[in-house]
């Protein structure tokens, strides 16, 4: 064996730590697998409907990879909209990720710019949802990530593709799909509160929501709202700090 050459026993190793890392990740990523092919399968049939191939529909998931902006991107498509209209809604829409990459951006310190674009493709509500709540786990790193984020990215292929094959035969409303999404949310919000100060944000980013329904077009009240209550969340974190370490007493 010449110096260069790596022991039999270390590359086992690496390739066993490899297999874990994959196996963690995609056994992770399961949950949002389940809540995908409801979903997928519903805006395969609406694209379909709308007039795109299972071919345009598949690249438009591996390009976009959003369900909520390709659900109103399809419907825009439907009512004959423009491109621009199309492009400024979608981007509107998908502001939150801003928020969501400022708060994984303290577990991906170590990434280089390669890694973080390609983490960054992966970023979804859900996987989102799932990581920050793995991040707190001493077991989880990036790797693990990265492997949940592409393990719902080829389950939300495949079942918008399967969904477009199959749009002549699945009604649109069928099977409860209709309710299927915000069931899933439903689930990521309660796996996200771990005290009062969470319950109170999550109230106020929903009672916010409705209010600036009423007032703002579109659907920037979503970034509107969350944005006020998350504000609203780090100072009321920011001021019961203060008074606990004055004991109580501001």
């Amino acid at each position: 064996m010449t110096s260069g050459e790596e022991p039999p026993r270390t590359q086992e190793r690496n390739t066993d730590g490899c297999s874990a890392i994959i196996r963690d990740g995609v056994a992770a990523a399961w949950p949002i697998c389940l809540g995908y092919a409801p979903i997928g399968l519903a805006f395969g049939v609406l694209a379909q409907k709308a007039g795109l191939t299972p071919a345009e529909i598949g690249l438009m998931s591996l390009l976009v990879f959003a369900g909520s902006a390709q659900f109103i991107a399809v419907s825009m498509l439907s009512g004959g909209a423009a491109a621009l209209p199309i492009i400024l809604t979608t981007f509107t829409i998908n502001l939150r990720h801003l928020l969501m990459s400022s708060s994984l951006a303290v577990h991906l310190k170590c990434l280089n710019a390669g890694w973080l674009t390609l983490y960054a493709y992966g970023v979804t509500d859900e996987s989102f949802a799932l990581n920050m709540t793995r991040f707190r786990e001493k077991t989880w790193d990036w790797r693990r990530a990265l492997a949940l984020n592409h393990t719902a990215n080829l389950a939300w292929i495949a079942s918008t593709v399967l969904g477009g094959y199959g749009g002549l035969f699945i009604p649109a409303g069928a099977f409860g799909i209709d309710y299927a999404l915000p069931a899933m949310f439903i689930c990521l919000l309660v796996l996200q509160i771990r005290g009062g100060l969470y319950v109170a944000v999550a109230l106020i980013a929903g009672l916010l929501a409705v209010a600036f329904s009423m007032l703002i077009p579109g659907n920037a009240y979503i970034v509107a709202a969350t944005a006020a209550a998350a504000t609203f969340g780090v100072f009321l974190k920011e001021w019961k700090g203060r008074a606990s370490e004055n004991g109580g007493v501001l």
